[in-house]
This record gives C-alpha cells, sequence and structure tokens, in this order.
C-alpha cells in the first residue's frame, strides 16, 4: 500500500526513511508532519534533507532548555565515565537523592518524598496507586477532556479522544466529570454568565465526588488540560476543586507532566491558582530530553510499605544527572521569568489575530503554554479540523513545526529559552499560514 504523506512530500532522504519506518514501526503513532528529524539546537531542528524549521512544538513540551543543551550533554557524559545503572530499588546511590533534594527546592515544602521513574504516564501511575494505598479507597476522579497517560492506570482517568480509550476496558474505577472550559461551556448563559459557568463546573464535580459514595481516593486534574487543547480553567475553579477536596477528605493530585518545569512562569501551573496539591506528577521537561518522571508528596501520604510499588529503572543515573543540570539551568537563566515575558508578548500578537480573522475563535494559556483555538466561523463557533490542518501545513511548508490539541487547538509551546526574535518570526509564519487558510 502507498504510503500517504503528511501535508506534502517531503525531500528524498526523508521519504526513504519513512517508507522503511513503515515497514517496522507500530501503526499507532500519529505522525503530525512527514519530518524526519536528523539534528537540533536551541529552539532549530533540521530535517535530513537539511530544511531548517524552528520549533514550536518543544518535543512535546519536553525541551524546555532547548535541543542539545551543553549543561546536560556534559552532565550525562561526565555520568556516562562513572556508572549509566544502579537498580536504584534495590540498592543506593547519591546522585538519585541529590536529585531529589535539589528538585524539592523548587516545590512546595509539603512535599517532600519522591518516588522516580522514567515518563508522565508512570509519575502518574505511581500517584494514582499511592492515592488508592494511603487512603484504602477506590474510585478516582478526572476529567473530560484530559490526558494523564497511556498504560492502564493513567489511561482509566485519560479522556481526551475516543482512539486512546477503543477497546482498552474495561477500566479501573475512574468517573469523569466536565472539565471547566469556559469558551464552550455548556450551562445556560445569562448575566454574570463566566462565574455561572464556574459553579455549574463545581456543581457537576460535586455531583460526580458524590457519586463515589464516600469511596473517592482522589482527583487527578491538569491546571491546563494539554492534550484536551490547552485550555485554561478559571482561578475559582481551581480553588473551589482544592475545597471540595478538602471537604470530602480527598487527594488533589496535581498533573503538572506537560504543563510544570516553568512552562506557565511558574514551576508548577497550579501555583498560578494560588493552590495547594496533595501529590505533583512531573516529567516531560524535567529531565532536558532524557526520560524522567517524578512523583512527590507528603511523606504522611506517600506511606506505602516496601514492595508496594517498584521499577527497574527509576533513579537511572544518567537521567538523575540530566535532571540535575536540567534544574539548574532553568534556575541560572530564569526560564519562568522569560516564560512570562515572551508568552506575554505571543499572546498580545495572537490576540490582534483573533480580532483580525474569523477562523481565530480564542487565545488563551498562560507562560508558553498557549492555545490557539480555530473555528468555521466565530458566530457558530463550530470546530475548524480542516482549518487547523491547513494552517499546521502551511506553517510547516515555510518552516514553523506546531502541533494540535484538542478537536480544533494549536498549542504553541516553544522551548523556554526563545527569544523575542524567534518568537515574532514564528508568530509571523503563524499568522501567514492562517490568512492563507481563511
Amino acid at each position: 500500500m502507498a504510503i500517504k504523506f503528511v501535508c506534502s512530500k517531503p525531500g528524498k532522504k526523508s521519504v526513504k526513511i519513512i517508507r522503511r519506518d513503515d515497514r517496522v514501526m507500530s501503526p499507532s503513532f500519529t505522525r503530525e508532519y512527514s519530518f524526519v528529524f536528523k539534528r537540533a539546537r536551541g529552539c532549530y531542528i533540521w530535517d535530513v534533507d537539511g530544511r531548517r524549521h524552528l520549533d514550536f512544538a518543544a518535543g512535546i513540551a519536553v525541551m524546555g532548555i532547548g535541543h542539545s543543551n551543553p549543561a546536560v550533554g556534559r552532565a550525562v557524559k561526565d555520568q556516562l565515565k562513572m556508572g549509566t545503572h544502579v537498580g536504584f530499588s534495590d540498592f543506593y546511590a547519591e546522585l538519585p537523592v541529590e536529585f531529589v533534594e535539589y528538585a524539592m527546592k523548587f516545590l512546595p515544602k509539603h512535599l517532600d518524598t519522591a518516588f522516580l521513574s522514567n515518563s508522565g504516564t508512570e509519575s502518574v501511575e505511581a500517584a494514582y496507586k499511592m492515592a488508592r494505598w494511603h487512603t484504602k479507597k477506590k474510585w478516582a476522579v478526572a476529567f473530560k477532556p484530559s490526558f494523564h497517560g497511556r498504560t492502564m492506570g493513567s489511561l482509566s482517568m485519560t479522556n481526551s479522544r475516543p482512539v486512546q480509550r477503543d477497546r482498552f476496558g474495561p477500566f479501573l474505577p475512574v468517573k469523569h466529570s466536565p472539565y471547566p472550559y469556559c469558551y464552550r461551556c455548556p450551562f445556560e448563559k445569562g448575566d454574570h454568565e463566566h462565574h455561572k459557568c464556574t459553579n455549574n463546573y463545581l456543581s457537576e464535580l460535586r455531583k460526580t465526588m458524590l457519586e463515589c459514595r464516600g469511596d473517592l481516593a482522589a482527583i487527578f486534574f491538569e491546571p491546563i488540560s494539554g492534550e484536551g487543547g490547552y485550555i485554561v480553567p478559571p482561578k475559582d475553579f481551581v480553588r473551589g476543586m482544592r475545597e471540595l477536596c478538602d471537604e470530602h477528605g480527598v487527594l488533589l493530585c496535581d498533573d503538572e507532566v506537560q504543563s510544570g518545569c516553568y512552562r506557565t512562569g511558574k514551576f508548577l501551573a497550579i501555583e498560578n491558582f494560588g493552590v495547594k496539591p496533595d501529590v505533583v506528577s512531573l516529567s516531560k521537561a524535567i529531565g532536558g530530553g532524557v526520560p524522567l518522571g517524578l512523583t512527590v508528596a507528603n511523606r504522611k501520604t506517600m506511606d506505602w510499605v516496601p514492595g508496594s510499588h517498584a521499577n527497574t529503572f527509576g533513579g537511572n543515573l544518567l537521567a538523575c544527572a540530566a535532571g540535575m543540570a536540567t534544574l539548574k539551568f532553568m534556575k541560572e537563566k530564569r526560564l519562568g521569568e522569560n516564560a512570562q515575558k515572551i508568552g506575554g508578548y505571543i499572546m498580545k500578537r495572537l490576540e490582534r489575530t483573533k480580532r483580525d480573522y474569523d477562523i481565530v475563535g480564542d487565545v488563551r494559556g498562560m507562560g508558553l503554554m498557549i492555545g490557539l483555538e480555530i473555528v468555521s466561523d466565530k458566530a457558530s463557533k463550530r470546530h475548524g479540523e480542516s482549518e487547523r490542518s491547513n494552517i499546521l501545513c502551511k506553517a510547516s511548508e515555510k518552516g514553523l513545526l506546531l502541533l494540535p490539541a484538542g478537536r480544533s487547538a494549536i498549542r504553541i509551546c516553544p522551548p523556554l529559552v526563545i527569544n523575542k526574535s524567534q518568537a515574532k518570526t514564528g508568530i509571523d509564519i503563524l499568522e501567514d499560514a492562517i490568512s492563507e487558510s481563511c
């Protein structure tokens, strides 16, 4: 069967590799472009045919400190000489302890105990199992849309696209409540619409919690819904959710896999809402491109016994070396401040774009976690799925890599090292692509 290339047919070298990939790789991957990586540096990526692209995707929000960061390279190289793996669940080593001690300096002080893993879905699985162990209760509440991972515990909470869940049930005991998506609020409209909408979402959440009949262990929440469309919830919803957790003795598990590590300007996105979580899951950007996951809680909450949870590669020495270098670089370069500064510039530009083009329905975000929702027209708010595809393709052809999110949103999540000139170039390209897609 002939290969269907995404957007347009790439260069000759890319075509050869894509054909090889098609013969041996799982067809379950979602390939957004027919782009074949060769090398990357900072905010730029080159394909195997030598074409340079400005990266507004950051490897799905992983490369916060930029591609091929020399600090991470040096740290991994130095550790490589000493050893790569120790089996941290069975033996002791100083480096994983040093990494966790340093990471805790970035976190709320009540979070003082950690579990190390290799990915976002693992860090969420650890939070889920810990919540059930600690509370001795079986149910969890998550949101729709949400994305927490693809292994069975995290997948039971994931509810973003049907294909992610089809044929994989039965799932673990999880109930879903609507995520506070005020641009598409399903409740009645009227005076004080925003306030009414928030209260209705909280009412739905309370109702879902009560359906668990006192057997609810935790709520799992993304402070910004990532795969769901880069949706930013109202502050009063997040605070109200915290109050509901306190009222019912339920753990608030904060999934910061995509939104953490200064992506929104704060180290944790939930800090923007003035809310303290009980458990935090981190991954993606914390390893600087090396697989690393971190789940943190209070010692009283992380009270499971030896043998109740472990893994083989958690605490991997190369990953911990990369994580240390990544966090130090983020702090030294004040990447949170840069995210707020450049993110503010991009938001202003996109608000103007929203005024100028009828297919731009909504602009939302914090720091450098920005969503642009594409619609058929502003009046109907119909999802502009084909329009979004056209924009993504046209932008890639002009040398800008973006990723979709939700049904018709475009996510803007460049490396946090991006400067204003690069941001201007990227938004110029995006605006050209939007203009040509109208």
